[in-house]
């Protein structure tokens, strides 16, 4: 390896981001175009919604098996197969004529390219450089994924307003095509274990146990019995393939996920981090989104326009997080950030009723941004800081499996959440502000209709309905931020419970 390259060149970073910017941004953008995608498709939008559903599902299925890929294959290799796979997708997205080719080319290619690429991203990042530039390097290629997820509604609106959905998968393209006319900017990693060493049977193992798990997380909010019946199935196969893998080990095979790594305290504490990170950061966001375009009104643009202000924040603290670590040290600015972003959960608990404004929300917005960036940006490089050199590639693997989770989970969560808090919340303001109609079953039914519909103006005026729907708003979104609140106080408690890094 070029060392010349390895210690000065931030080309290899630019490229491994803009993968990382591209994979996250896949799961967002469209959320804003369903609607567009269904007129020009002849669909429906449960049919969009499930093709984007199963995005999220073939990649996280396929994340451990990518892992140990890296190993066999090598990673630049494997991370430039995902890129050329990914290119493949992303255009035949973009000239899809059906539903099926959109699944093809979006779902089934996109979501195994996805799973090729992201492991890849931090191991290559990890084997390139080292020390300050490694914390430098794993910060931005970690926000890319918060920033992504965060500008993904704004992207997907402009793409939608002024273009076509379309042209959101051709702009990915110009990603991949400049990845691929840029990879030998790339140094080369030799493989380090033979074709022999794959684990068929724990890839089958984690690939069913994965795609269950996340699959009734997915269905939560449609048919929760069920999908707790999934999520526990998914986690029984998960159990039964740690076993399988422990007992591979100690026959004198290789497994296909190496469970000593998680014997780690850094690595196990740094993946939950991550996984409840994500979790927060993409439930808070859906929340809030769903409230702008439902409550609020907004189309599309100004949908992505209101959360911008968690994109600059997640950003500025991001980007000035790790010449800080050096100084203040990695725990004490991800313990920091998490009680920043609690903040941030408190002020917007406040903040939203049916009188809102796009500025109202905005200073919340880019306080939990801002906490957030510590959060998201240093967890990655403390998680990896004992991990042998050898156990990088496996490491993070875990670390990038986990991070898909949270990110799949925190929509579904906090989407079940925030019913919760709706069903809740109705039943106390009818009892507040109308008890005589307590039990009134049409009541009750004209307030969730103007619930659903607040904001338009063919709907009651009634002051009493108002008033109950104004106060259903404030408790459900008020409850959903409470929970975001206690999953970054997890995030504080379990931060207490990492090592200092080595020269901290």
């Amino acid at each position: 390896m070029n060392e010349t390259l390895k210690e000065h060149s931030w080309i290899p970073l630019i490229l491994v981001a803009c993968a990382s910017f591209i994979i996250t941004l896949d799961a967002t953008f469209m959320n804003v175009s369903i609607s567009k995608v269904v007129v020009d498709l002849h669909t429906d939008v449960s049919t969009i919604q499930l093709i984007m559903s199963f995005y999220t599902l073939i990649t996280a299925a396929f994340m451990l098996l990518s892992t140990k890929l890296q190993d066999i294959v090598g990673k630049k290799k494997l991370f430039i197969i995902g890129t050329i796979l990914y290119g493949v997708g992303t255009f035949t997205a973009a000239i899809s004529w059906s539903t099926p080719v959109l699944f093809i080319g979006w779902a089934l290619i996109e979501g195994i390219a996805g799973a090729l690429m992201t492991p890849a991203t931090v191991s290559l990042i990890s084997g390139i450089y080292s020390g300050e530039k490694r914390t430098f390097a794993l910060a931005i290629e970690s926000v890319m994924v918060s920033v992504s997820a965060a500008v993904g509604p704004l992207f997907g609106g402009v793409m939608t307003t002024f273009f076509s959905w379309r042209w959101g998968f051709a702009v990915e393209l110009v990603f991949v095509i400049f990845i691929l006319v840029m990879q030998h900017k790339i140094p080369d990693f030799e493989p380090t274990e033979s074709r022999s060493d794959l684990d068929i049977t724990g890839a089958i193992i984690s690939l069913i146990g994965l795609v269950l798990f996340v699959w009734g997380i997915l269905m939560l909010t449609k048919d929760t019995s069920t999908s707790i019946m999934v999520i526990v199935a998914g986690l029984i196969i998960l159990a039964a393939f740690a076993w399988f893998e422990s007992r591979r080990k100690s026959n004198g095979k290789v497994p296909l996920l190496d469970m000593g790594l998680f014997k780690d305290r850094n690595l196990r504490v740094g993946a939950i981090i991550r996984l409840i990170g994500c979790l927060a950061m993409g439930g808070a966001l859906f929340a809030v989104s769903l409230f702008l375009q439902s409550v609020m009104q907004l189309n599309a643009l100004n949908t992505g326009l209101t959360t911008l202000p968690m994109t600059i924040g997640l950003l500025i603290f991001a980007i000035a997080a790790p010449s800080l670590s050096t100084k203040v040290g990695h725990k004490k600015l991800i313990a920091a950030g998490s009680l920043i972003a609690i903040l941030g959960c408190v002020i917007l608990s406040y903040q939203f009723r049916l009188n809102t404004t796009m500025y109202d929300l905005m200073p919340g917005l880019f306080v939990l941004g801002a906490g957030l960036g510590f959060v998201m940006s240093l967890s990655t490089d403390i998680s990896l800081a004992y991990i042998p050199k050898e156990n990088e590639n496996n490491a993070s693997g875990v670390l990038t499996t986990t991070q898909t989770l949270g990110e799949s989970m925190g929509t579904a969560i906090i989407g079940v959440i925030l019913i919760l808090g709706v069903m809740g919340g109705l039943s106390t303001a009818i009892d507040m502000y109308a008890p005589e109609h307590s039990g009134d079953a049409q009541f009750f039914d004209d307030a969730t209709n103007y619930l659903q519909q607040a904001g338009t103006d063919n709907i009651t005026q009634d002051s009493t309905v108002l008033k109950a729907v104004d106060t259903i708003i404030q408790e459900a979104m008020g409850f959903v931020m409470i929970v975001t609140a206690i999953l970054l106080a997890i995030v504080f408690i379990a931060t207490l419970r990492l090592k200092n890094m080595k020269n901290q």
